[in-house]
């Protein structure tokens, strides 16, 4: 009995040591959706997240301390055209953009951050708390000019995309002319 519960043991042992190397290779990351919403995922590489924001070009902003990462894809698929609010506040919250200067993050969206590297690595506890801090920070104000900003900018996209629509036939009909 001695040696079946040291072998238990043991395996219970490399089951940790192994479970322990599984999660240091995980990284907490944050994805926003193109819908507001947030979940807290994991990615392993820079792949996972150019899976996550449908690789069409991946770019990357980082805030003003150095400390968040910004993944995104200035795609121009139709269901990535909409501006993605929360990703957009956040980064005006971790930058010294202004809300009149701040880029207009569309589609999916991850953050991350990095290590001395420069390769991908997991947010912390710590800086998941100083994330939902800064995001609490953005005045009124700040709000207001962000929201009338991607009001205008939707309007201007749907506006383009109608007349987009609209000019092969406009094309088509004076050729018959």
């Amino acid at each position: 009995m001695g040696n079946s519960s040291n072998s238990d043991g043991m395996a219970d042992t490399l089951n940790n040591e192994e479970r322990a190397e599984w999660n240091i290779r995980m990284n907490t990351i944050l994805y926003f959706s193109p819908n507001g919403v947030v979940f807290e995922t994991r990615a392993y590489t820079k792949a996972d997240i150019a899976q996550l924001v449908h690789d069409q070009g991946l770019q990357c902003l980082t805030s003003a301390d150095r400390q968040f990462d910004f993944w995104f894809t200035p795609s121009t698929r139709r269901c990535q055209r909409r501006a993605n609010q929360s990703a957009t506040e956040l980064l005006l919250a971790t930058t010294t953009f202004t809300a009149k200067t701040v880029p207009m993050l569309r589609g999916c969206v991850v953050v991350a951050t990095h290590d001395a590297d420069g390769d991908l690595d997991g947010l912390s506890w710590q800086q998941l708390d100083l994330l939902v801090r800064r995001s609490r920070s953005l005045t009124k104000r700040d709000e207001r000019v962000l929201s009338r900003r991607i009001v205008r900018g939707d309007r201007r996209q749907r506006r383009n995309a109608e007349a987009a629509q609209a000019t092969p036939f406009a094309t088509r009909d004076r050729a018959r002319l």
